[in-house]
This record gives structure tokens, C-alpha cells and sequence, in this order.
């Protein structure tokens, strides 16, 4: 019998392996260890907003639905916006419909970053940024926020600025520090973008996980980030469906024309019933409103139970993140003792150093508190018998 080898090919990502989320998420079902890693919450959406989706299907709207999304859900988040961030967006030209927030990002990327375009992005940062830049052939620059604290140094930010670079990219709250970005903060960025033609690329995927009565600062209030921006949502996140991957992007209409050159040859368009069902449940406002408590019970359930540990906790501002310093329970660097933790205590987290294209180690470690009570509590039980 013939056999006929395989071509070989030039990756297009030859550093890029398995990504820390795939690794601890498959280490923690090896052990039976309760996965605080992955950020994904382990209890049920509203039976609600699955009535919609359902009530969609049955009632045939099930074929392709317009490329940019469903006229109706584009109008909700039109709404919602300027009820929110007294911003209005027209639903015709500047809101389309993603395949999640992942999609949205690189989707806008690809859209604005030609090769050798530089695009700063703030470290850590959330996994796909590099990659989908180097993907367009751009340059990524990588600028750290402050250790410790995860603020953004402006001085740093202004002396990374070229000629060649052509977009920043913020996320906040902020994954994985869970820090939040303050309005005197978009207002420096406001003011240091200003004088260039820089593109903004603002992943806000957890704007309605921000606590203790503060506000999200989105990119949309501010007319002078307004005018740059595309403005990254998530479904998936707000409402507890992460695996439905549906999330919208907002942006000035030229901005938005090149985003949907894009979008419409790598997704062409999203979920018909799931976007009928969100229109519709976007009508209440309640279910986004009550997020912020809703996380804030989990989160002060999580923290009140790690003050009986040897971890030192970071704030949590936004998210559902919980960081923690982790100096006075090992010596082990925090990829070992992630893997430490996972295999001999059964909790599994995710080290803050794989968010750093260098892999910076500060001894700080993530967990996620998007959980049941039981399965805080069980997590709980085991991280304070070290």
C-alpha cells in the first residue's frame, strides 16, 4: 500500500501551544480537584432567557439572519448603551452582532492592523491579544501595568507610542487582576490619544461585574475614546452562557464598515433564535442591573473564607476574579504551585506569569468565583487546611 506523507508547513503561531485554561482545566478533572482556573460559572443562565431562545426555534427563526445581526438585538444594545453610558450608537451601521467577544477582537485586528503596524497591549493581558496581532501581521508592544497594584502607567504607555503603532488594546474590569479602570484613567488615556490617530480596541466583557458601588468607566462615555473605539460585550459573560459565544461589538460607522469587511468572511453572522431570544430578553433590564450584587455575594463569600488562609488577597474591583499573593504559603513558582495545588490539594487556579509574554513571576495566582455557594465552599474547605 502507498503511503503519502503529510506536507509540512511554516506555523503561522510557532510559540502558541496549549493554552494554561486547556492545561489546568484538563489537570483538575485528572484529580477530581474543584476548577477555580477556567473562568466559566458552574451554575444554570436564567430558565428565562432559555424560554426565548426556544420560543425562537419554534417559531422559525432558524436560517441565516442578516451579517451584521438581527435588527431587534442590535436596537436593544443600542438602547442599553445610552440608558448606561449616555452614548447613542446607530443600530444600522454601528453595532454588529459576534461570535463572542474572542471573534469581536480579532475580527477588529484583522480589520485595522496591517503588517508591521504596531499595537500596544497592557500586561498581563488575556491570552488571544498577541496572538490574533501577530496573525495580522502586526507587531505586538507589550507594556506592563504597574506590578503589584495593576494600574496603568501612562509614562510607560506615552513612551511606547511610534510611528508605527496603530491601536492600544484595555481591558476592564480587568482579566486576570480584577482591577477596574477608573474615570480619571480613561480620561489620561483620553488625553494621551488625543493628539494621534491611534485606534482604541477596548475589551469590556465584564462591564457589569464591577462592585462596592462603583461605576464602569466604558470607553463609550468618553466622546474622545468614543470616536476610536470599537467596544467589546459579551452574552456569554452577562448572562452566564459562555458556551453560546455570542457578544456584539460597538463602533463610529467608518470604523464599523471595516470591522464587517472582515467579520463577513471569517463568521459571516451569528445564531438567528440565540439573538432573538437575547432582543427580547434585553427588554428587562433587571438581569444586568442585579449583576453586580449577584457577583458581589460570591465574591465577598470567597474572600471572607480566604482571610482563614495563609494567602495574602488582592483587591477584586471587577470580575470574577479573585488574586491572591501566594508568598507566604509556598517557594514554588506560581505555574509549580498551581500544579502543586491541583494535584495535592484538589483546587485548581491559573498563574498570573502566563498572562506575561516573558512569563513574569510576581507570586501571584488567579482564581474564579463564578460558582455555586457548595462548590465555594467545598474549594474553600481544602485551600484552608494548608
Amino acid at each position: 500500500m502507498t503511503t503519502f506523507p503529510t506536507p509540512s508547513i511554516t506555523s503561522r503561531l510557532p510559540a502558541v501551544g496549549t493554552t494554561i485554561f486547556t492545561v489546568m482545566s484538563a489537570l483538575a478533572a485528572e484529580h477530581k480537584a474543584v476548577n477555580l482556573g477556567q473562568g466559566f460559572p458552574d451554575f444554570a443562565c436564567d430558565p428565562a432567557l432559555v424560554d426565548q431562545v426556544t420560543q425562537a426555534m419554534q417559531a422559525g427563526h432558524n436560517q441565516y439572519p442578516p451579517m451584521p445581526g438581527v435588527p431587534a438585538l442590535r436596537e436593544a444594545v443600542a438602547t442599553k448603551i445610552e440608558a448606561l453610558h449616555a452614548h447613542q450608537y446607530g443600530a444600522a451601521d454601528e453595532i454588529t452582532i459576534t461570535a463572542g467577544a474572542t471573534q469581536a477582537i480579532i475580527t477588529a485586528i484583522l480589520a485595522i492592523v496591517h503588517p508591521g503596524d504596531e499595537v500596544i497591549v497592557l500586561e498581563p493581558c488575556y491570552d488571544s491579544y498577541v496572538p490574533n496581532i501577530e496573525l495580522a501581521g502586526g507587531v505586538a508592544v507589550r507594556v506592563p501595568l504597574t506590578p503589584g497594584t495593576f494600574r496603568p502607567d501612562f509614562a510607560k504607555i506615552s513612551a511606547a507610542i511610534t510611528p508605527r503603532t496603530r491601536a492600544i488594546l484595555i481591558n476592564t474590569p480587568h482579566n486576570p487582576s480584577a482591577t477596574v479602570w477608573s474615570r480619571a484613567d480613561m480620561l489620561a488615556l483620553q488625553d494621551l490619544l488625543a493628539p494621534t490617530n491611534i485606534l482604541l480596541i477596548s475589551d469590556e466583557v465584564y462591564e457589569h461585574m464591577v462592585f462596592d458601588g462603583a461605576q464602569h468607566e466604558s470607553a463609550s462615555r468618553f466622546p474622545g475614546l468614543a470616536a476610536r473605539a470599537f467596544v467589546v460585550s459579551s452574552f456569554g459573560k452577562t448572562f452566564h452562557v459562555t458556551g453560546w459565544k455570542v457578544g456584539t461589538v460597538v463602533a463610529p460607522a467608518p470604523l464599523m464598515a471595516e470591522f464587517r469587511k472582515v467579520h463577513q468572511f471569517n463568521v459571516f453572522t451569528v445564531n438567528t433564535p440565540v439573538q432573538y431570544g437575547l432582543a427580547r430578553y434585553l427588554a428587562n433590564p433587571a438581569p444586568y442591573q442585579d449583576l453586580p450584587a449577584f457577583y458581589q455575594r460570591r465574591r465577598d463569600l470567597f474572600r471572607a473564607g480566604l482571610q482563614n488562609t495563609r494567602f495574602k488577597l488582592l483587591p477584586s474591583e471587577g470580575s470574577y476574579f479573585q488574586c491572591v499573593d501566594i508568598s507566604e504559603v509556598s517557594d514554588l513558582n506560581e505555574a509549580d504551585f498551581c500544579q502543586w495545588l491541583t494535584r495535592e490539594v484538589g483546587v485548581a487556579a491559573i498563574p498570573l506569569s502566563a498572562f506575561y509574554g516573558e512569563g513574569f513571576d510576581q507570586r501571584v495566582v488567579r482564581f474564579c468565583f463564578a460558582k455555586q455557594d457548595e462548590t465555594l465552599h467545598n474549594a474553600l474547605k481544602r485551600l484552608q487546611s494548608l
